[in-house]
């Protein structure tokens, strides 16, 4: 096969030099309600053609590339006085995968251990692309499925505006959980 950034010839969909090249991770960060560290490990701007195949049969790939990259990378360097929990926004399957479990299950490491299937919107409205005034209008409605641990990570694949971080850590909240911080691919807000 080719790869698509270069398109020499490849074992994966996007070649080792490549990887190395454009998706080296840097580290963004942003709070929401004052005081949840946001971490992002791209500019939405850098990769938004790569996070626009979530929709697509090759997402997966990508996507697995990208966590390879960051996310797996972030949970071998994670040291804390025990094992944490992650979980994901929305890991609901369309499309045959959910991009936010692929990114949750690159956490899997000594101190992470991700779980699956725990936060689930009950709206399920399309936010891609949409204003904050709909996003405002159109609340996620998060529902949590039961689990024990308390302190968690949290993962999405995008922030812009921050809402559907919110929404998530609010309805945790309500749940009697502690979201340590959050982890993204990308942030939107970054130029």
């Amino acid at each position: 096969m080719r790869c698509l950034m270069c398109e020499n010839l490849s074992l994966s969909h996007i070649c080792h030099n490549c990887q190395n090249t454009f998706l080296t991770p840097s580290i963004y960060r942003r709070k929401i309600l004052g005081n949840i560290d946001v971490i992002s490990f791209y500019k939405y701007s850098d990769i938004k053609e790569l996070l626009h195949t979530k929709h697509t049969d090759l997402g997966y790939y990508i996507y697995s590339i990208l966590a390879k990259n960051s996310f797996k990378k972030f949970a071998a360097e994670f040291n804390y006085s025990h094992t944490i929990t992650s979980i994901a926004v929305d890991d609901y399957s369309k499309y045959g995968y959910s991009h936010t479990a692929i990114l949750n299950k690159a956490l899997k490491s000594r101190y992470i251990n991700p779980l699956f299937n725990k936060l689930r919107a009950k709206n399920r409205v399309s936010y891609s692309g949409k204003s904050k005034e709909f996003r405002l209008l159109n609340p996620r409605d998060f529902e949590v499925k039961n689990f024990k641990q308390k302190d968690l990570i949290l993962i999405d694949d995008i922030i812009t505006t921050n809402l559907t971080l919110t929404q998530a850590v609010g309805a945790l909240q309500k749940n009697t959980k502690k979201v340590l911080f959050c982890l993204t691919l990308a942030d939107a807000s970054i130029n």
